[in-house]
């Protein structure tokens, strides 16, 4: 691997999370510049900034250097602290835009982590705070508040042990789906809408499985936020632990069935994809096996989608490691799933022995 101190460098605003989480594992100092140079207000937006000041709480000795037209930055990373953290989040992005780069940091972190965010829980941006890919390395979270946009006030307490190191993953078989759980969740309106959420989301789902069991989430008074909102989070678990999640939140002049319905399908959607890892958590997962033991990891997944592609290019930039990527079964033409594999780079969490 390169010296730590050598910079890398990006242009644009795309894929920002993920380069700053590189910079902090890795230790090296990145510069992102040309962010929206083009744009009517150009340079940093607000949810942008706060991810900054939330990433200089987590961490101890960042120094991050914003230029005077907010078009480009320059992150010397620190030590990953962790300990108890709060944070606003704006009301632009829900919880779950800070809550991923933190997840990423988190296992490696000097204390366990226990962070608090507070905010908008759900929008049709980000993943709502449902992660469950983390029990594959042995990370708890927790959910207490929801809040809908566009004036927030859920809160959302995510709870992370510390690891020496990340175990050498080997996911190859996905699986048949054995179950799905979902919660429909329903706040400041009426609470039948997350009881026809549920109905319509089962007069499909009854077709393939018999194991459903979809929860009616329902708010009142001062843990319900600010605004009024309603929502349907579907997870599917295999036999091999294979999980596969979707959602989707309320739109004005919707109908409760018609969100339902989009969850529904965007769940088969995912599960028609395949693997053992769906689209919105391959980045977490490949992740997880760079930094993994000195040994081979191996994953099954779908295709990878433009974000993954990216940030497997951002590994190589920061980490110095390739993936092989090869048809999953060379002699099915149908099959569209792929093998991932990688060799582990052995990352140790030193900060835990700085303690």
């Amino acid at each position: 691997m390169a010296t730590p101190t050598t910079l890398v460098h990006f242009s644009g605003h795309e894929h920002f999370r993920n380069r700053l989480v590189l910079s902090i594992l890795s230790g090296r100092h990145v510069k992102i510049d040309k962010i929206r140079t083009d744009d009517k207000n150009p340079g940093l937006r607000d949810f942008e900034v706060s991810l900054l000041r939330l990433l200089e709480k987590v961490t101890n000795g960042t120094i991050i250097e914003i230029s005077v037209t907010g078009t480009a930055i320059l992150l010397k990373p620190g030590i990953i602290a962790g300990g108890p953290i709060t944070h606003e989040c704006p009301l632009s992005r829900s919880v779950g835009y800070f809550m991923e780069p933190i997840i990423m940091l988190a296992p490696f972190a000097k204390k366990a982590v226990n962070l608090t965010l507070k905010g908008i829980t759900t929008d049709e941006h980000d993943l709502s705070v449902t992660l469950p890919h983390l029990q594959l390395f042995g990370i708890s979270d927790g959910l207490e508040l929801r809040g809908a946009a566009p004036n927030g006030g859920g809160e959302v307490q995510f709870l992370c042990p510390i690891v020496k190191q990340v175990k050498t993953l080997n996911f190859v078989d996905p699986g048949k789906i054995k179950r799905i759980r979902g919660i429909a969740h329903a706040v400041r309106v009426n609470p039948q809408f997350s009881n026809r959420m549920i109905e319509a989301s089962r007069s499909i789902l009854n077709r393939y499985i018999p194991d459903i069991y979809l929860y009616s989430d329902v708010y009142k008074g001062e843990e319900s936020g600010k605004s009024p909102g309603y929502a349907l989070t579907l997870l599917a678990e295999s036999t091999t632990t294979a999980l596969h999640c979707a959602e989707a939140i309320s739109e004005p002049g919707v109908l409760p069935e018609d969100i339902a319905l989009k969850a529904t399908r965007a769940l088969l959607t995912e599960l028609d994809k395949g693997g053992c890892v769906d689209r919105k958590h391959q980045c977490l997962v490949l992740l997880m096996m760079v930094l993994g033991s000195e040994d081979v990891g191996r994953c099954r997944m779908g295709e990878p989608t433009a974000k993954t592609i990216q940030f497997l290019r951002d590994i190589k930039d920061f980490f110095a490691t390739s993936f092989k990527i090869v048809p999953a079964e060379p002699s099915d033409p149908e099959c569209k799933q792929l093998l991932y594999s990688c060799y582990g780079t052995g990352y140790v969490n030193a900060n835990r022995t700085l303690a």
